[in-house]
Protein backbone atom coordinates (compact mmCIF):
# COMPACT_ATOMS: atom_id res chain seq x y z
CA UNK A 1 0.00 0.00 0.00
CA UNK A 2 1.32 3.81 -0.79
CA UNK A 3 0.96 6.17 0.96
CA UNK A 4 0.99 10.14 0.13
CA UNK A 5 2.16 13.04 2.02
CA UNK A 6 2.08 16.84 0.87
CA UNK A 7 4.41 19.30 2.11
CA UNK A 8 6.12 22.86 1.17
CA UNK A 9 9.53 22.74 0.84
CA UNK A 10 10.62 24.08 4.31
CA UNK A 11 8.70 21.03 5.62
CA UNK A 12 11.17 18.81 4.04
CA UNK A 13 13.57 17.12 5.83
CA UNK A 14 16.78 17.14 3.84
CA UNK A 15 16.66 12.86 3.71
CA UNK A 16 13.62 13.60 2.26
CA UNK A 17 15.03 16.37 -0.42
CA UNK A 18 17.73 13.97 -1.33
CA UNK A 19 15.21 11.08 -2.09
CA UNK A 20 13.14 13.39 -3.75
CA UNK A 21 16.05 14.49 -6.39
CA UNK A 22 17.48 11.11 -6.61
CA UNK A 23 14.17 9.70 -7.45
CA UNK A 24 13.78 13.07 -10.19
CA UNK A 25 17.53 12.20 -11.22
CA UNK A 26 16.84 8.60 -11.56
CA UNK A 27 13.92 8.38 -13.85
CA UNK A 28 14.13 12.00 -16.01
CA UNK A 29 17.81 12.09 -16.83
CA UNK A 30 19.26 8.34 -16.29
CA UNK A 31 15.92 6.82 -17.19
CA UNK A 32 14.86 8.94 -20.26
CA UNK A 33 18.45 9.62 -21.42
CA UNK A 34 17.78 13.24 -20.71
CA UNK A 35 20.23 16.30 -19.72
CA UNK A 36 17.78 18.91 -18.49
CA UNK A 37 18.93 20.88 -15.79
CA UNK A 38 16.70 19.58 -12.75
CA UNK A 39 17.20 22.01 -10.05
CA UNK A 40 15.04 24.76 -11.68
CA UNK A 41 14.42 27.03 -8.44
CA UNK A 42 10.80 26.13 -8.81
CA UNK A 43 10.82 23.72 -5.98
CA UNK A 44 10.60 26.79 -3.08
CA UNK A 45 7.06 27.78 -4.47
CA UNK A 46 5.88 24.22 -4.70
CA UNK A 47 4.39 21.66 -2.61
CA UNK A 48 5.89 18.27 -2.64
CA UNK A 49 3.88 15.16 -2.62
CA UNK A 50 5.42 11.66 -1.43
CA UNK A 51 4.26 8.54 -2.02
CA UNK A 52 5.92 5.69 0.56
CA UNK A 53 5.48 2.01 0.33
CA UNK A 54 7.17 0.37 3.32
CA UNK A 55 9.08 3.64 4.13
CA UNK A 56 10.36 4.08 0.24
CA UNK A 57 9.62 6.98 -1.98
CA UNK A 58 8.33 5.01 -4.64
CA UNK A 59 6.20 8.31 -5.74
CA UNK A 60 6.20 11.85 -6.23
CA UNK A 61 4.81 15.02 -8.16
CA UNK A 62 5.47 18.93 -7.23
CA UNK A 63 2.23 21.57 -7.31
CA UNK A 64 1.87 25.26 -8.20
CA UNK A 65 -1.15 27.37 -7.35
CA UNK A 66 -2.29 29.02 -10.12
CA UNK A 67 0.10 32.06 -11.67
CA UNK A 68 3.29 30.46 -8.98
CA UNK A 69 4.64 29.20 -12.23
CA UNK A 70 1.96 28.88 -14.92
CA UNK A 71 -1.65 31.09 -15.26
CA UNK A 72 -3.34 27.58 -13.57
CA UNK A 73 -2.58 25.72 -11.19
CA UNK A 74 -0.35 23.00 -12.03
CA UNK A 75 1.13 19.56 -11.50
CA UNK A 76 4.67 18.30 -12.84
CA UNK A 77 7.55 16.49 -12.43
CA UNK A 78 5.28 12.79 -11.95
CA UNK A 79 7.58 9.97 -11.05
CA UNK A 80 6.66 6.42 -10.21
CA UNK A 81 9.83 4.55 -9.52
CA UNK A 82 10.58 1.64 -11.97
CA UNK A 83 9.55 -1.42 -10.68
CA UNK A 84 6.49 0.03 -9.40
CA UNK A 85 4.33 0.80 -12.14
CA UNK A 86 1.95 -2.26 -12.62
CA UNK A 87 0.66 -0.65 -9.41
CA UNK A 88 -1.28 1.77 -10.50
CA UNK A 89 0.88 3.94 -8.20
CA UNK A 90 0.79 6.95 -10.95
CA UNK A 91 -3.09 6.95 -11.24
CA UNK A 92 -3.15 7.47 -7.74
CA UNK A 93 -0.87 9.85 -7.16
CA UNK A 94 -2.42 11.86 -9.50
CA UNK A 95 -5.76 11.69 -8.03
CA UNK A 96 -3.99 12.54 -4.77
CA UNK A 97 -2.28 15.45 -6.67
CA UNK A 98 -5.62 16.65 -8.28
CA UNK A 99 -6.89 16.14 -4.74
CA UNK A 100 -4.48 18.46 -2.85
CA UNK A 101 -4.56 21.28 -5.48
CA UNK A 102 -8.86 21.39 -4.97
CA UNK A 103 -8.64 21.09 -1.13
CA UNK A 104 -5.32 23.38 -0.62
CA UNK A 105 -5.71 25.98 -3.35
CA UNK A 106 -9.20 26.12 -4.34
CA UNK A 107 -8.65 25.89 -7.67
CA UNK A 108 -10.24 22.94 -10.24
CA UNK A 109 -8.67 24.45 -13.18
CA UNK A 110 -5.44 22.18 -13.77
CA UNK A 111 -2.92 22.45 -16.46
CA UNK A 112 -0.07 20.31 -17.07
CA UNK A 113 2.79 20.06 -19.91
CA UNK A 114 2.49 15.96 -20.24
CA UNK A 115 4.74 13.83 -22.15
CA UNK A 116 3.38 12.77 -24.73
CA UNK A 117 2.94 8.87 -24.72
CA UNK A 118 0.89 9.38 -21.74
CA UNK A 119 -1.88 11.48 -23.24
CA UNK A 120 -4.65 7.95 -22.88
CA UNK A 121 -3.61 8.26 -19.35
CA UNK A 122 -4.31 11.81 -18.08
CA UNK A 123 -6.89 11.80 -20.91
CA UNK A 124 -8.47 9.11 -18.33
CA UNK A 125 -8.11 11.59 -15.25
CA UNK A 126 -10.12 14.58 -17.23
CA UNK A 127 -7.34 16.47 -19.06
CA UNK A 128 -7.76 17.32 -22.34
CA UNK A 129 -5.11 18.58 -25.05
CA UNK A 130 -4.25 22.02 -25.72
CA UNK A 131 -3.30 23.04 -28.97
CA UNK A 132 0.09 21.24 -31.14
CA UNK A 133 2.53 19.23 -29.57
CA UNK A 134 5.98 20.82 -28.52
CA UNK A 135 9.38 19.71 -27.60
CA UNK A 136 10.21 19.77 -23.64
CA UNK A 137 14.05 19.28 -23.19
CA UNK A 138 14.23 16.89 -26.55
CA UNK A 139 11.13 15.23 -25.66
CA UNK A 140 7.52 15.24 -27.15
CA UNK A 141 4.86 17.28 -24.73
CA UNK A 142 1.43 18.60 -24.83
CA UNK A 143 -0.30 20.88 -22.84
CA UNK A 144 -3.50 19.35 -21.30
CA UNK A 145 -5.80 21.39 -19.26
CA UNK A 146 -8.46 19.51 -16.39
CA UNK A 147 -11.42 21.99 -15.29
CA UNK A 148 -14.17 20.73 -12.91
Amino acid sequence: MIVFVAKTFKQLTTTELYEILQLRSQIFVVEQTCIYQDLDGKDLKAIHILGRKKGALVAYSRLFKADDYLEHASIGRVAVKEGERQHGYGLSLMKASIQEIEDRFHENTIVISAQTYLKKFYNALGFKEVGEGYLEDGIPHIKMLKKA
